[in-house]
C-alpha cells in the first residue's frame, strides 16, 4: 500500500514498526459543539483508512483523544477558551458540555458509520502525563518558565516548520488574523506547554503542579495520549490539513525532544470540505451537521458517498446540489443491488479478479473515487448475481454503505408497499407535498399530524415523501 506521507511530500510504500500491528493516532474533536459535517470529513477518511488497512492485512490499533480542556481560540494561545464559551453559551458546566458533546459526536460517527477507535480518552484523563513530558523537557533544556507559563523553546529545534518550504516569517505570529505576540516567549514561535497565568478569572478546569496550579495547553495533550497507549513510535498520524500547523508541528516537536528519536513514520492529512464561501467553520455561526441533513431528508450515509468519491488530499466543494446528485447516487446504487438475486454460490476466480481492482485502489493512496468505481465494475460484470453480491460485500468492509443491507431493507419496502398501497394515504401525501410547494407549511404540517394519528409514518427524501405505516 503506497500512501501520501505529508513529512515527506511524497507517495511511499507503507511499512509498518513492528510487523503485525499498526499504530495509528486521530486528533479528535475539541467537544464544545456539535461537529459540522467538514470536521467529520475527516473522520470518515480516517475511518476508511483504518479499515482499508484491516482489510489488506495490517491489524491497527487506533487511539483519539477528546480535548475537553482549553484549546484556544488562536494557533497562538490566545483568544477565546472554546469550552468555556460553549459552557457559557448554554449555562452549563465545562464538564456537561464536554460530555453532551462527546456524545452527540459520536452518535454522529454511528450514522455515518464510521468506527470507534480502539481507545477513546479526553484530555483532562491524562494531566500527570503531560506534566512528566514538560518536567523532562524543561531538565533538557527544551522548555522556559515565564511569566507564569511554561514554553517550548523552538530555537532548540534544527528545524522547526517539518512540513513545508516556507520561510519562518511567512508563517509565524500572523497566523490568524489579530493575534496578539506573547511578551513572555523568547522566540515568536515558541507554544505554551502549561498555563499557571490564565487570562479567564473563572477558568473551570485547573490541576496543581510543579509550575503552580495551571491547565495544559492545546499541543501537550496528544503527544501525551499518544505515547500513553501506542509507546515510544507511532507508525501513522492523522488530522484535517488545517492541524499539520502549527498543532502537528508542535507535536512533533515537543515529543522528538522529549524521545529523543523520531516519533511518527507517516502524517496523512484530509483536506478541507469547502462551501461557495470558503472552509466550513463553526466560528462563521450556523455550519452543516449531520442532523441538518436528516432533517432536510437526507440519509447521512448519502454524504458518507460524497465524501468517498472525491480524494482525501483534494479539497471538497459542498453544495446541495453535489449532495443532492450523491443521494441520487446512492439511491439508483441501493435500487440496482435490491433487483440482484443471490441464488447459487460465488465463483471464486470471478471474485478474485473484482477484488484485484479494488484492492488496486486502495494501494493508490486510498483512492476511495476509483474504489467506488469498482462498486460499478462488479455490478457490471459480466459474473452470476451471487458473485456481485459477495464482492459488494467484500468492498463494503471498507466502504462501509450498508448496500446490501439498504438492499435488503429496499426489497421489504417495495413488498410492503406493494401489499399495503392505499389511495387515501397516497392522496394526503399528495396533498402535503402541494401544500409545501405552495409554501403553506400549517397545512403540511396538519396533514404530516392526521397520518401520524393514522398510523402513518413520512420520510421526506430528495426522490419524494415516502410513507409506512407504524
Amino acid at each position: 500500500m503506497y500512501l501520501y506521507n505529508s513529512l515527506t511530500h511524497k507517495k511511499e510504500l507503507f511499512q509498518p514498526i513492528q510487523p503485525g500491528q499498526v499504530k495509528m493516532y486521530t486528533c479528535g474533536p475539541t467537544v464544545y459543539h456539535y461537529a459540522h459535517i467538514g470536521n467529520l470529513r475527516t473522520y470518515i477518511m480516517e475511518d476508511v483508512l483504518e479499515k482499508a488497512l484491516n482489510y489488506l492485512g495490517y491489524p491497527v490499533k487506533r487511539v483519539m483523544n477528546i480535548t475537553d480542556v482549553g484549546h484556544l481560540s488562536s494557533d497562538a494561545d490566545t483568544g477565546e477558551d472554546k469550552m468555556l464559551k460553549g459552557a457559557r453559551r448554554e449555562h452549563k458546566t465545562v464538564m456537561e458540555i464536554a460530555q453532551f458533546y462527546t456524545d452527540a459526536f459520536f452518535a454522529d460517527c454511528e450514522k455515518l458509520n464510521i468506527k470507534r477507535p480502539d481507545i477513546v480518552q479526553p484530555a483532562t484523563g491524562c494531566v500527570n502525563d503531560y506534566i512528566k513530558i514538560i518536567s523532562t523537557l524543561m531538565d533538557k533544556g527544551y522548555a522556559y518558565f515565564a511569566g507564569g507559563n511554561v514554553y517550548f523553546d523552538t530555537s532548540k529545534l534544527e528545524k522547526y516548520y517539518v512540513f513545508n518550504d516556507h520561510d519562518q516569517e511567512d508563517l509565524a505570529v500572523g497566523v490568524r488574523e489579530g493575534v496578539e505576540e506573547d511578551p513572555n516567549k523568547r522566540n515568536k514561535n515558541d507554544f505554551v506547554l502549561w498555563f499557571t497565568k490564565s487570562k479567564f478569572e473563572d477558568q473551570a478546569l485547573k490541576w496543581d503542579s510543579p509550575w503552580g496550579v495551571g491547565y495544559p495547553g492545546w499541543h501537550i495533550e496528544c503527544s501525551g495520549i499518544s505515547m500513553k497507549y501506542l509507546g515510544e513510535d507511532l507508525d501513522i498520524h492523522c488530522g484535517g490539513i488545517d492541524n499539520a500547523f502549527p498543532h502537528h508541528t508542535n507535536e512533533i516537536a515537543q515529543s522528538e525532544s522529549y524521545l529523543g528519536h523520531k516519533w511518527c513514520n507517516y502524517w496523512f492529512h484530509v483536506h478541507h470540505l469547502n462551501t461557495d464561501d470558503g472552509k466550513m467553520s463553526k466560528s462563521k455561526g450556523e455550519f452543516l451537521t449531520v442532523s441538518l441533513l436528516e432533517q432536510k431528508g437526507y440519509d447521512p450515509l448519502a454524504y458518507r458517498l460524497f465524501c468517498l468519491q472525491s480524494h482525501y488530499r483534494r479539497n471538497l466543494v459542498f453544495s446541495w446540489e453535489n449532495l443532492d446528485n450523491a443521494a441520487g447516487a446512492y439511491e439508483k446504487l441501493i435500487a440496482k443491488i435490491a433487483a440482484l438475486t443471490s441464488d447459487g454460490e460465488p465463483d471464486q476466480a470471478a471474485l478474485e479478479k473484482l477484488k484485484e481492482r479494488f484492492v488496486s485502489a486502495l494501494n493508490a493512496d486510498l483512492n476511495t473515487s476509483l474504489a467506488v468505481t469498482a462498486v460499478y465494475d462488479a455490478l457490471k460484470a459480466p459474473v452470476s448475481d451471487a458473485t456481485k453480491l459477495a464482492a459488494l460485500a467484500d468492498f463494503d468492509q471498507v466502504l462501509s454503505l450498508d448496500l446490501l443491507k439498504k438492499a435488503e431493507a429496499l426489497r421489504n419496502n417495495q413488498t410492503q408497499e406493494a401489499v399495503s398501497a392505499d389511495p387515501e394515504i397516497d392522496g394526503l401525501v399528495a396533498a402535503r407535498t402541494t401544500a409545501k410547494k405552495a409554501k403553506d407549511f400549517a397545512e403540511a404540517d396538519r396533514i404530516r399530524d392526521q397520518l401520524k394519528a393514522m398510523g402513518v409514518e413520512l420520510t421526506d427524501t430528495p426522490q419524494g415523501t415516502k410513507w409506512r405505516r407504524v
